[in-house]
């Protein structure tokens, strides 16, 4: 009887040590929590473009390989193949769009299981998963190879039912806070190049920024707030871009992560290989490998940084694919398994440049057609037609007219000069395991880093975005729609004694002349102007 007792404890004690073991998994309790996020986009990247680079570097795997994870369904709210603009929208909001609305609710939503949008909220603006990492007090950053106020980082950054609409979109993004800012796109920051005239350039030093336009003067930099223009519009191709001028979009991330990183709270990045998908319009499948190779090296950087940090999420996924491009065409559908690697491989790799970069190499009068392609583009054997067809070629359009060429003695197959609406491959590295899987929607992008950041999007955007005349008037005020200058329009908001000016694209308020810097825009969608609720409380 004593001998049981005795016994008694020691068998608990195994028992509380199996259940404990069973119910907190090894390293639970000291499992990191997720605070940094970095989102990269390789627009337009095609399963088969993916596929093709990887021979062209000999088959070994790509950096982000190691995190495929699941597919992903591209569809707009209101179209089966998507634009760039309501793609990103998707991953930065939680909400499909319409073509060309970035960052706002479309008009319409008709897809296959879509909720309609209710009426009066067409166009209304939706927080984004950088301004939400904003108010949690995290450092933001946009990376891409594009213009800055492009489509798909203007989606995550500024509000506009139309992504044409630079002058907005770039003036909002320069408001918006965001800490770390790489691309190109430095004449749209020019006052000559606005309508509203703003020198912009003199704005972002004003509000601290360290503004960089060489590669060197990125890596000096010791600022926390950079931003840094290196081509007055879009990066040059990976293998066009001359070094000394412009930086890697692996150098970029790069710098990106070393400023960020710095943040005791975390950081939000969101890095876009944007001209994979300009290749992938032209059908040139030199510039498509050039930038899906440069974009995984920017993978590549990210990932080893979060392997590292232990607290980081890395997702890689594009936004939709283009081009419809596949190794084989045609002309290989009776001998195609018998064609060796070298088919398909050795013709790109005779190319030094791509489509674009060629272009670059041709004289005034294009009579040095024969030697810029045999030197640059690898092509020996040009047809007189093809010939006629460079020589004709508009400007800035080469990379439409020798793609194919290439394309053709590779035999690498396409079938449109536009998007297409396959599920793209989820590529997700997460330190604690936590990732989607299977198929899942664009949408859910936003949803999943929504809830590994413990943020909430849709108390974000209460926040950020009051319709300005229904609240105002609520609390006896008085909205006037100030156009005196058509290009720098102002709401003004009075009650009594009290005159509030808000410049609209700002997060600027001025109360009875006293400036106020605000946690939000003030955003007019062509309907309705919203503020920040912060900018109410401004008048109490």
């Amino acid at each position: 009887m004593t001998k049981t007792l005795k016994r008694v404890p020691a068998i608990l004690i195994v028992l509380l040590l199996l259940f404990s073991i069973s119910v907190f998994p090894a390293g639970a309790a000291s499992a990191p929590a997720v605070k940094n996020v970095i989102l990269l986009i390789p627009d337009g990247m095609s399963v088969g473009g993916t596929t093709l680079a990887r021979w062209y570097k000999g088959g070994t795997p790509l950096a982000m390989d190691e995190m495929a994870c699941g597919l992903v369904r591209t569809y707009s709210s209101d179209a089966a193949i998507a634009d760039s603009a309501p793609a990103a929208t998707a991953y930065a909001t939680g909400f499909k769009s319409h073509t060309g609305y970035v960052a706002v609710l479309p008009d319409v939503a008709n897809m296959p299981g879509l909720q309609p949008i209710p009426k009066g909220d067409e166009r209304k603006p939706v927080a984004t998963i950088l301004e939400a990492a904003k108010l949690a007090g995290k450092a933001t950053g946009l990376v891409a190879t594009c213009e800055i106020p492009h489509a798909t980082p203007a989606a995550f950054s500024s509000h506009c039912p139309d992504r044409s609409n630079y002058d907005d979109i770039l003036e909002q993004q320069v408001y918006s806070g965001i800490d770390v800012v790489l691309g190109g796109g430095s004449k749209f920051l020019e006052s000559g190049a606005r309508k509203d005239k703003e020198d912009l350039i003199k704005v972002i030093k004003e509000l601290g920024y360290d503004y960089v336009t060489t590669p060197e003067a990125l890596h000096k930099s010791n600022s926390s707030k950079i931003w840094g223009m290196f081509a007055p519009k879009d990066l040059s191709y990976d293998f066009d871009r001359d070094p000394a001028k412009q930086p890697s979009l692996a150098e970029m991330t790069s710098k990106a992560i070393e400023v960020l990183s710095k943040d005791k709270d975390g950081f939000f990045l969101m890095v876009e290989g944007s001209k994979i998908d300009w290749a992938a319009h032209a059908n040139d499948p030199v510039g498509v490998v050039s930038d899906i190779l440069a974009f995984d090296n920017a993978v590549k950087v990210a990932l080893d940084f979060a392997k590292k940090d232990k607290q980081t999420v890395v997702i890689a996924v594009t936004d939709h694919g283009n081009g419809g491009i596949t190794i084989g065409d045609r002309e290989t559908s009776n001998n195609y398994d018998e064609l060796p690697l070298s088919t398909f491989i050795e013709p790109l790799k005779r190319a030094k440049l791509t489509g674009e970069g060629v272009e670059k190499k041709l004289n005034a009068d294009r009579s040095n057609i024969k030697e810029v392609m045999a030197t640059y583009y690898g092509i020996t054997d040009l047809t007189e037609d093809e010939i006629k067809a460079i020589k004709e070629a508009k400007p800035g359009k080469l990379n439409y007219v020798v793609g194919p060429m290439i394309s053709k003695r590779a035999h690498i197959g396409w079938t449109t000069n536009g998007h297409t609406g396959e599920d793209v491959v989820l590529y997700v590295y997460s330190p604690i395991n936590d990732r989607p899987t299977g198929v899942i929607e664009n949408t859910d992008i936003a949803r999943y880093m929504e809830r590994i950041l413990v943020m909430d999007l849709q108390e974000t955007t209460k926040k950020l975005f009051v319709p300005a005349r229904t609240a105002f008037e609520a609390r006896g005020a008085r909205v006037k729609w100030d156009d005196g200058d058509p290009n720098n329009p102002v709401i003004v908001v009075t009650r009594g004694n009290d005159k509030l000016r808000l410049p609209v694209n700002k997060n600027l308020a001025e109360i009875n002349g006293k400036p106020v810097k605000m946690n939000g825009l003030t955003v007019y969608n062509g309907v309705t102007t919203f503020v920040p609720e912060e900018a109410l409380d401004l008048l109490n």
